[in-house]
């Protein structure tokens, strides 16, 4: 089954965010807890760690910006 990973509502006010590095290259083996991709909104830059164990597939390029909820990867 796979898991979506998709662009975290961090904050109240919070609408987008920039994709600034994946920090795990496509195809790779993931583990759940793990720093995944880092984002930058409009307050901070931060870490996003692994829902999931499993291969991670890559959808969402980095230096785009995605509203919260974007499907930006998923991990099988």
């Amino acid at each position: 089954m796979s898991t979506n990973i998709r662009i975290p509502k961090l904050g109240m006010s919070m609408d987008e965010a920039k994709l600034v590095e994946w920090l795990v290259p496509d195809g790779a083996q993931v583990v759940e807890g793990a720093p995944l991709y880092e984002i930058e909104t409009d307050k901070a830059t931060q870490e996003v760690e692994a829902p999931a164990s499993g291969i991670l597939t890559i959808i969402g390029e980095k230096g785009e910006t995605y509203d919260v909820g974007h499907l930006i990867a998923t991990i099988d």
